[in-house]
């Protein structure tokens, strides 16, 4: 019978490039179309048949225990763990050893994806009775030096080994050689933790980095295997970000604008590529919202045209170099 799998959640950290909004928010926390990161990846865990998950949090975890509880909205049981120093990716999941029995379904907090049938990650890793299934897609040379890339075995003439297990993750490397980027999503057997204990300090960032526990696991003889589950991913680095992802989102979803009910709009404003939150305040000067996100019980100034802006209750930022993305 297959073991059961758990869900798990990297939470912690405080974004100090995403300021200001990380004085009031936990980037998990941040909104994409009315709803936080951080529900979209526990609700892909449900999806999942995942019940269960534990979340590492630390800056104003306050707020996730507020938002979430103990996640019956969800149909799922949270638990909190915290991490008081945030020393690196590897650090964080070893605050799961003493707490976790099963295999685990692991998320970084910060990433908001666009999946592919994210549950054959589950199937494989039976299938297989694999030690870690990495969630990959196809990528640019740019947005994999930004993040991990991924190499499969190969035969002596260089093609591809049909057991196409993985063979080696380089974090943010300098060179890249094949098309494979690492997603931030991992499902793991508990021996992980046993290389999570074995992982050294990286010259890097002097962090304790996944990708250098996963090769130790790797070079341990685990089997580890890629799964490309993966449409689309974007990190939320820089309070900019929010607004190319819900941009994104709404053209997934086939949207001009998504517009919480308990918000009322002006009779004749114009809304493209709007986000707006729950119980906004908007005068009726508001005659355009364009390339905008709207925060739940914001105020909106009086102004004939909104543009290019990210509107918090505690501020209100423009961007005027922004530009909305490429179509999907």
């Amino acid at each position: 019978m297959a073991q059961p799998i758990v869900g798990a959640i990297l939470a912690a950290g405080r974004g100090d490039r995403i300021l200001p909004l990380s004085e009031s928010w936990p980037k998990p926390l941040l909104p994409i179309c009315n709803k936080p990161i951080i529900q979209y990846q526990l609700e892909l865990m449900h999806q999942a048949g995942i019940r269960e998950a534990y979340l590492v949090v630390g800056h104003l975890k306050e707020r996730l225990r507020d938002w979430f509880g103990d996640g019956e909205s969800l149909g799922m049981t949270l638990h909190y763990l915290e991490q008081e120093s945030q020393l690196g990716i590897a650090h964080a999941v070893g605050k799961l050893e003493k707490h976790i029995a099963h295999p685990f379904l692991l998320f970084l907090g910060d990433i908001f994806i666009i999946p592919d049938r994210l549950e054959r990650m589950v199937e494989l890793f039976h299938q297989r009775e694999a030690g870690a299934i990495l969630a990959v897609m196809e990528d640019t040379p740019e947005n994999i030096r930004r993040n991990f890339s991924v190499r499969l075995a190969t035969r002596p003439d260089g093609s591809l080994d049909p057991s196409s297990r993985v063979v080696r993750v380089i974090e943010k490397p300098r060179y890249v050689n094949n098309p494979l980027k690492g997603c931030g999503i991992y499902l793991f057997d508990v021996t992980i933790f046993d290389a999570i204990r074995r992982t050294p300090r990286t010259a890097l960032r002097d962090e304790y980095e996944l990708t250098e526990a996963i090769q130790i696991f790797i070079d341990d003889g685990a089997a580890v295997y890629p799964a490309n589950v993966i449409k689309a991913d974007m990190n939320v680095t820089v309070p900019e970000d929010l607004l190319r992802i819900s941009a994104r989102e709404l053209e997934r979803r086939g949207l001009d604008a998504v517009v919480d009910p308990s918000t009322d709009v002006p009779e004749g404003c114009k809304l493209v590529r709007a986000v707006v939150g729950a119980q906004v305040s908007i005068p009726e000067e508001v005659t355009l919202i364009q390339d905008t996100v709207i925060f739940s019980h914001s105020r909106v100034r009086p102004q004939p045209h909104i543009r290019n802006n990210l509107i918090t209750p505690e501020y209100d930022l423009y961007f005027e170099d922004y530009r909305p993305p490429a179509a999907l």
